[in-house]
């Protein structure tokens, strides 16, 4: 016999071998409704699988991550059946789960357009309706791949040969259709109840660009049919305010292919980037912060000082200046021990907040690039903080701090994420296991609350990571707060203590945006362009309504300008319609609109991008009023 753990703490006692479905069954049968897979142990599995030792069992419904995932992995199948049913020649090769859906790369000779979508989607509901039952069966290696090449399928061939040679490999079987797979998977095909094909592009097999370029079409499933709708109409809404595109029409950057994965930034741009900066010096220097500044170029020593050498090189850009290696600085903090190391310090001069607004660069696969959110170059707003043991938590929460004031700011909701020891890393586990319990205290202690991504740490030390959500409910990763004790040692870092004897420092790395180019990628989209007032390039537009009022619209531009109003005059012998239209489309803040009667009277008459017509005012009211939105910063 076994005992089985619900979730919710009863146990119960089985015959070795039932499965996960039958077990529930058998006393809580009104549970299974809507649940698409188990979890024994932490593990998601079939609800089929065997149940042989004591265990732990969660049932996951489409709320949980791993219900979700066991939903869109069999619905990857169900698309990948339809292409073989209406392309039999088509090779299969991998079709994951991902973040709100799944893919599958195909090798076929026909070109996947969207119009071809309809046509595979009708497949696709044939076999939701046979509700075929999925079920699952393991080969011995030497059979497995004999029976994908009876199958004429190479790329599951080249995948069972990676395997273990005493591999046991598992496919799962649907009607005449079956797959390599590790699973989990639904019970039958029924199950998929609404789907949809977003898109196709091009995919190198196993990301590697010397091998074949495959289909890949994207896709999602979801439960219900009202569940896909609003799904479709968020990804219209994110079409909208994709920043690549607002990017261009706004006038902010550009992203050429000249030089792939180097944003280009436009003076309007420019202005949203500097307005950042500057707050973001405002900001550090209320709440303890020096600035520095560290080279661009270091010697290959410091980088195998720096452990980056052997653990990120990939990452890096190289070069060789007279003889000697060198690499472009993927990241500030081994500058910013340098600096640290220049001058002795007393535990006096503890913490030392040092923030850097560092340009870096990474090198990052083509295929990873995306606009301004994947890049090879980019400006971090670090900070290094340099601090004794008994600093430690107290300045992890100061940081959090920080984020708070910085994130609600912009209208900004985030998640917190604990990453812990990777396989690769430096240091013992029990320092990495102390330095991750200061952290977890630390947020605890501050009422925050957390989830564990196990092995994504630094390899130098655990870390929070600070997932952003934006109005539409997407998560971006900006700000993250890692502990290290491993560089200070690298680095032979001191202080003198208050006994008279030489100590290391512990230290914080830390960035707020994340990035100056990503953070600016996730306001563009999270304000679809329309930036409040403070931030916005463009404040004011102000337009005469006949050539008589150019002169007045120039000399109500000239006060604004000299105010520290960005502003701009539209002087064209358009109708004002039409240029309070494009102003609009500009998404500028505020529209000013003088004719004859303002400029006897010495009025203005105001439109605002949000509410529209505000009607005439005096010049000395309209400044005031921008001046304390701009002055608060209002959202």
């Amino acid at each position: 016999m076994i005992k089985v753990t619900f979730a919710d703490g009863s146990v119960h006692e089985y015959e070795s071998g039932i499965t996960c479905y039958d077990a529930v069954n058998a006393v809580a049968p009104e549970s299974l409704r809507g649940v698409l897979a188990a979890e024994v142990d932490g593990e998601t599995v079939d609800l089929t699988h065997p149940l042989t030792a004591d265990c732990s069992l969660k049932l996951l419904t489409f709320d949980d991550e791993g219900g979700r995932r066991t939903l869109r992995h069999t619905a990857s199948h169900i698309l990948a059946q339809a292409i073989k049913r209406l392309w039999p020649d088509a090779k299969l090769a991998i079709g994951p789960s991902i973040d709100n859906g799944f893919y599958y790369d195909i090798d076929c000779d026909f070109t996947f357009t969207p119009d071809d979508f309809a046509k595979i989607e009708a497949e696709m509901k044939k076999i939701v309706k046979a509700n075929y039952r999925l079920e699952r069966f393991e080969l011995p290696r030497e059979e497995a791949i004999a029976f994908m090449q009876e199958k004429n399928e190479p790329y599951k061939v080249e995948l069972i040969e990676d395997l273990p040679e005493d591999a046991a490999i598992s496919f799962y079987k649907q009607d005449d259709f079956t797959d390599l797979c590790a699973g989990p998977h639904l019970f039958s095909t029924g199950a998929v109840k609404a789907f949809k094909i977003t898109s196709v592009t091009g995919a190198y097999w196993r990301g590697d660009s010397t091998k074949k370029m495959l289909q890949r079409l994207y896709a999602t499933a979801f439960t219900k049919k009202e569940d896909l709708e609003a799904y479709i109409t968020l990804i219209e809404e994110a079409k909208k305010r994709d920043h690549r595109k607002l990017g261009k029409e706004l006038g902010l950057y550009l992203l050429k292919d000249e030089g792939p994965g180097f944003p280009f930034f436009l003076p309007k741009g420019m202005v949203l980037r500097n307005t950042l900066i500057d707050y973001w010096r405002e900001i550090h220097k209320r709440y303890g912060y020096v600035e520095i500044s560290t080279p661009m170029i270091l010697n290959r020593q410091l980088w195998e000082r720096s452990g980056h050498w052997f653990h990120y090189k990939e990452n890096m850009y190289t070069t060789s200046i007279d003889d000697e290696d060198f690499a472009i600085k993927p990241m500030n903090c081994p500058g910013g021990m340098l600096i640290y190391k220049s001058e002795p310090h007393s535990y006096r001069d503890l913490p030392i907040r040092a923030g850097e607004l560092g340009l870096v660069h990474r090198h990052e696969l083509s295929g990873a690039l995306h606009g301004l959110f994947r890049v090879r170059c980019f400006t971090q707003d670090d900070a290094h903080i340099f601090m004794t043991k008994e600093q430690m938590s107290e300045e992890i929460k100061n940081v959090v701090r920080l984020f708070d004031e910085v994130y609600s700011l912009f209208g900004l909701e985030y998640e917190i994420e604990l990453s812990t020891m990777p396989e690769s890393h430096i240091g013992t586990e029990a320092e990495w296991e102390e330095n991750q319990n200061i952290l977890r205290n630390a947020i605890t202690e501050m009422g925050k609350t957390f989830v564990i991504n196990e092995g994504d740490g630094a390899f130098y030390g655990p870390k929070l990571d600070f997932h952003i959500s934006d109005c539409l409910g997407r998560t971006w990763q900006c700000g993250t707060i890692q502990l290290d004790s491993q560089l200070p040692e690298r680095f032979e870092l001191e202080y003198i203590g208050a006994d008279g004897e030489k100590h290391r420092p512990v230290m914080i790395h830390r960035v707020v945006f994340g990035s100056i180019e990503r953070f600016i990628g996730v306001i563009t989209e999270h304000f679809a362009g329309a930036f409040p007032t403070w931030l916005s390039p463009v404040q004011v537009k102000v337009m005469p309504i006949t050539d008589r009022a150019a002169d007045y619209a120039k000399s109500i531009a000239d006060k604004l300008n000299a105010a520290d109003i960005r502003v701009e005059t539209d002087l064209r012998n358009e109708k004002i319609g039409y240029k309070i239209r494009e102003a609009q489309s500009l998404k500028i803040p505020y529209m000013i609109v003088v004719g004859d009667k303002e400029a006897e009277a010495g009025n203005v008459s105001v439109r605002s991008r949000k509410d529209g017509d505000l009607g005439v005012q005096s010049f000395d009211e309209f400044l005031a009023k921008i001046s304390k939105e701009i002055k608060d910063r209002a959202l």
